[in-house]
């Protein structure tokens, strides 16, 4: 287990503006030694930007980037002491791969002994040692990104960061090379940065995800706490798929109501402070949380809907129902049998769904 008890990167009070447009708004972040923390959110929400800001791609409007213990606001990005892996594998066409690995370091005066050394544990710990004697328009996709990869990893530096490295690769591509980064980070130990949209590359390959809208950070906790505790309706929306399934209604004490239906919803983690005055609320339910068939009856909040629309996966199945006037996914085993307009009982435990405040969409 990595020592995460000091921090690698501080962020603090983080600006950047282009012109009158806020893009990152008075940001602070701490990145402890050996983490791997994932940036996601949608297009547009900073995250690649605050990772251009780390690595001095770009000129902060205000605060200041701490890298192992050093102020690197304003210093280039060759002496930050990063290695970045882009979403374009910009790799040097008329180069064989060890002449690209090794670019950099030849540049930069080291000696011939200790580049050889470097690109033969790169070469080793990328499994691309049968490749060094090729151009980059003999390889594939999944063997351009690493060398990619590779050419960060020479520079033997404390902390790698990657920009959606893994978005111009097949879906097959992108799950193995998913299982190489997390395999490369556990044999490092070295602090990594990782921007994504792709949130199951965030709950897979992270430490702690922070989950960024409109240049702020809405929740920063590990994938576990975000995927059954997000603090907020976006962060509920964004983590899962299909989605959580949101039901309007009333929350007045323990008990929620939705179209004239009360729930009891006693069994609810409610946070400190929750009166028991009737609010406008939002109830959450994961659909891989919600029981299907008789044993739904067991549950404290369980009801009978139709079947409107089934999409088979393979190792599962989903559906889609109707909650009164709102829509209700439910994912069941690809083993039961299921219909379009059959008539099937549904019911899911409180406990593990999620109450938000209508007005300000915050947890409750």
């Amino acid at each position: 287990m990595t020592d995460k008890s000091n921090t690698s990167v501080s962020i603090r009070n983080l600006s950047l503006n282009f012109g009158a447009i806020q893009v990152l708004k008075e940001m602070n972040l701490d990145i402890a030694e050996g983490e791997f923390l994932v940036l996601l959110g949608p297009s547009g929400c900073g995250k690649s930007t605050l990772l251009n800001c780390i690595a001095g791609l770009l000129d902060v409007s205000g605060g200041q980037i701490h890298i192992s213990g050093k102020n690197v606001t304003w210093e280039e990005p060759k002496d930050r002491g990063i290695g970045m892996v882009f979403q374009s594998y910009a790799l040097y066409p008329q180069m064989t791969v060890k002449k690209n690995l090794s670019f950099g370091l030849r540049v930069a005066g080291l000696p011939r002994e200790e580049i050889e050394k470097r690109v033969k544990r790169a070469s080793e710990m990328l499994q691309i040692e049968p490749l060094l004697d090729r151009k980059p328009a003999n390889l594939s996709g999944g063997q351009r990104q690493r060398v990619a990869i590779g050419r960060a990893l020479v520079r033997d530096v404390e902390v790698f960061l990657f920009d959606e490295p893994l978005s111009n690769l097949d879906a097959k591509l992108r799950s193995d090379l998913r299982v190489e980064i997390k395999r490369l980070h556990q044999r490092l130990e070295n602090t990594m940065i990782y921007v994504t949209h792709d949130q199951i590359e965030a709950m897979t390959l992270a430490d702690r995800i922070a989950i960024m809208r409109d240049g702020i950070i809405q929740q920063l906790d590990t994938p576990n706490v975000i995927y059954n505790h997000p603090v907020n309706l976006f962060v509920a929306g964004f983590i899962g798929s299909p989605s959580m399934n949101f039901i309007e209604g009333t929350l007045s004490g323990k008990t929620f109501t939705a179209d004239g239906v009360p729930f009891d919803v006693d069994r609810y983690g409610f946070a400190a402070g929750n009166d028991a005055h009737e609010t406008k609320a939002v109830l959450g339910v994961r659909p891989e949380h919600v029981i299907v068939g008789e044993a739904a009856q067991s549950q404290a909040v369980n009801f009978e809907a139709e079947i409107e629309i089934v999409e088979p996966m393979g190792s599962d199945t989903i559906a889609w129902t109707k909650l009164g006037k709102h829509e209700f996914t439910f994912r069941a085993d690809s083993e039961l049998n299921l219909a379009v307009g059959q008539k099937i009982r549904l019911g899911f435990d409180p406990a593990r769904a999620s109450i938000f405040n209508a007005d300000s969409g915050d947890r409750i």
